[in-house]
């Protein structure tokens, strides 16, 4: 996204979020539209020189839901969707409009979200199998089951993976020990590996004799985080294909526990906490020169 800087406010509010130490800094453009170049969206991510995320939130107004959210990852790139985003802003739209609903539009669609509890409940939609809408290169097959020679890579992972699409692209590989996988080195190998013609975020998921499953992710752009939650609802729909869980799967993540549930039209139910650290505005020489 390239703007003129101009459009860029002398103060600009922002609100610290997170959802299981996933976070995202979340600028309100619903009422004063607002455009950030790639530069400038990077000097916000930074957690050094700027305010520091995973990802960057846009909210802006929509015709079709409470409001439309924008998701950017630290290097300026807009992407499709984030479990954990949708539902922070799902909280946040709640929270102002003091209704226990939300419907926030997206690049990858209508999301719905709701309260249960002290938790946030997002529908997450159908996810996508379909070989060439995930999407994959190569000879179309089975997306549960892919052959994928990674010997080279670690001799830790299976030699197969399962893909699933839930707005974006993720490769998942149920490993025997999640914690041996040497994520700095194997993430970017594996998220940049021809088979995925737009790249894909990367997890390795380790089945637990309580039948829960131990996640970690390699982001696609943003490198490990603390919780993915589009990397939770697509291991869990890989592990219910293969048939090792049942319709509600109970995640742990490096930032806390995801559940993910089926709905009986096979929609994904996301259900976890957010919570939001602090709020501020953003300094106009952060954004100088940078556009």
């Amino acid at each position: 996204m390239s703007v003129s800087p101009s459009l860029s406010p002398a103060a600009l509010p922002f609100r610290k979020m997170h959802g299981l130490g996933n976070d995202f800094v979340v600028i309100d453009a619903r009422r004063t539209p607002l455009a950030l170049s790639p530069p400038q969206l990077e000097r916000i991510a930074d957690r050094r020189f700027g305010i520091g995320c995973d990802q960057l939130i846009l909210l802006e107004p929509s015709a079709r839901g409470d409001a439309r959210m924008r998701i950017f990852n630290p290097d300026g790139g807009e992407v499709e969707a984030c479990g954990n985003a949708t539902r922070c802003i799902a909280a946040l739209l709640m929270r102002e409009s003091g209704q226990i609903e939300a419907v926030i539009e997206t690049v990858a669609g209508l999301l719905a979200g709701r309260m249960e509890g002290a938790e946030v409940a997002v529908d997450m939609g159908l996810p996508v199998l379909d070989w060439t809408k995930i999407p994959l290169c190569g000879e179309p097959r089975d997306t549960a089951r892919i052959p994928l020679d990674t010997s080279a890579l670690s001799p830790d992972l299976p030699g197969w993976f399962s893909a699933v699409n839930m707005g974006n692209p993720h490769g998942v590989f149920f490993v025997e020990d999640a914690a041996a996988i040497e994520l700095p080195r194997i993430g970017p190998a594996l998220e940049t590996h021809p088979i995925f013609p737009e790249k894909a975020n990367i997890s390795f998921a380790e089945l637990r004799p309580d039948g829960e499953i131990t996640l970690r992710v390699w982001e696609r752009a943003a490198g490990a985080t603390l919780a993915c939650g589009t990397a939770a609802c697509a291991t869990a729909v890989a592990a219910q294909r293969l048939g090792l869980v049942g319709e509600v799967v109970r995640l742990r993540l490096p930032g806390g526990p995801l559940t993910i549930r089926r709905s009986p039209e096979g929609r994904v139910i996301m259900v976890g906490p957010v919570a939001e650290s602090f709020s501020g505005t953003i300094h106009p020489s952060l954004l100088a020169g940078a556009a």
